[in-house]
């Protein structure tokens, strides 16, 4: 945006710090002035006593004294106007330039601050994110307002390493199948034998897994836009149905799914929660023992939040790898593998429809073993739930 120039603002506060104190003494002369002419009269009657014992009396009008008695002068309010008016006036220039030199000291003083908030904003603006104000002292508001701004920094790197990450992790993930289908092409081209059959269900595998992963990047961009309409929204039914979905899956890696819990009413998206449940409980499945492994899902209303929870049975795992399993594209190393481990996407996912909904997302490791995530939301009004 292009402004016209004009008056900084120190000299703006140094003339209003003038202007005041010009018309604070203003004002205190004016008092005093006032409170001089009610005891100063314009006419003053004096009664001189004569030699013969009678009384003389002489008015003086103006600036028309009498002859007062030797060696006393007694002025009128001509006299008090000649010797206040300019006295007056020279303390009035006095205090305008010690409002403007004071002013000017004071207001640099003040907006000292403020220069070292606007050169951290320059230097976020040209792309420098490491900076930080960290302005000394006691809170006041220029404190709070660059804690603020290096609060906003903080989250603006992390945002932007974040989204860096994501952007040539999913580069890669796409490269892969692209990658492998012109491999596979290029021996079919060197080899016109080879088996056509194993090579269209290759080439069906590798597309299928690229389409679930663009489909997976498109569900996650949604989620943070927040393009959604929000509606009442039953988590234990979204539990029923996604237990139902994936029994099968279950079945062939010997894992059991047990649902329990009561009608639990959030607002949201339908289709984004079902989608939040269904990952969760795929990644309770696929990341499961070998054999005899277990997946609990319970829903319920706690401290007026909505609560999703699912848990598994598996390798131990550390608080650290836990820590970094909802970031896009990652895989704990520890953690089993099959052939329906999906893109990485999930559990990011996860994290961006729990966001997009005001909720929170926890997870944490079980002591022997294992998972479990807990989603809360913003339990919705009772009115909605009946």
């Amino acid at each position: 945006m292009v402004r016209a120039s004009g008056l900084s603002v120190r000299l703006r506060l140094t003339l209003s710090y003038a202007g005041f104190l010009m018309l604070a003494g203003a004002l205190l002369l004016a008092v005093v002035w006032v409170f001089l002419l009610r005891y100063v009269p314009a006419e003053i009657d004096l009664r001189i006593p004569s030699p013969g014992g009678t009384e003389r009396v002489a008015t003086a009008r103006g600036s028309s004294l009498p002859a007062p008695p030797r060696g006393q002068f007694i002025p009128n309010r001509s006299d008090l106007v000649r010797a206040f008016v300019p006295r007056a006036a020279a303390t009035l220039v006095v205090l305008l330039v010690l409002g403007l030199a004071g002013g000017w000291l004071l207001a640099g003083a003040m907006l000292t601050p403020l220069t070292r908030i606007t050169d951290a904003t320059r230097r976020a603006t040209q792309g420098s994110l490491a900076h930080r104000i960290r302005l000394p002292g006691r809170r006041d508001e220029f404190r709070e307002l660059a804690d603020a701004f290096d609060a906003m920094l903080s989250r603006l790197e992390a945002h932007v390493a974040e989204q860096r990450r994501f952007a040539a992790n999913a580069s890669h993930e796409l490269r892969t199948p692209l990658a492998i289908t012109r491999t596979l092409l290029d021996v079919a081209r060197h080899d016109p034998h080879r088996d056509t059959d194993a090579l269209v269900d290759r080439l069906h595998a590798v597309n299928t897994r690229a389409i679930d992963l663009t489909e997976a990047l498109l569900l996650l961009s949604r989620a943070d836009q927040r393009s959604f309409t929000r509606e009442p929204v039953d988590l234990s039914l979204l539990a029923e149905e996604a237990t139902e979905t994936l029994l099968p899956l279950a079945e062939r890696c010997g894992v059991t799914i047990e649902t329990l819990g009561d009608m639990t009413w959030a607002v949201g998206s339908h289709a984004l929660l079902l989608q939040l449940t269904m990952n969760l409980v795929h990644n309770a499945i696929v990341h499961n023992l070998p054999a005899q492994g277990d997946v609990r899902i319970r829903t319920g209303v706690q401290s007026g939040g909505a609560l999703l929870t699912v848990e598994n049975t598996g390798e131990t795992l550390t608080p650290q790898l836990v820590s970094t399993l909802t970031e896009p594209f990652r895989r704990g190393t520890e953690r089993i593998r099959t052939d329906h481990a999906g893109v990485g996407l999930g559990l990011a996912i996860v994290k961006s429809i729990t966001q997009a909904h005001d909720g929170t997302l926890t997870l944490s490791p079980r002591a022997d073993g294992g998972l479990r995530v807990t989603v809360n939301f913003p339990a919705a009004p009772a009115q909605a739930g009946s």
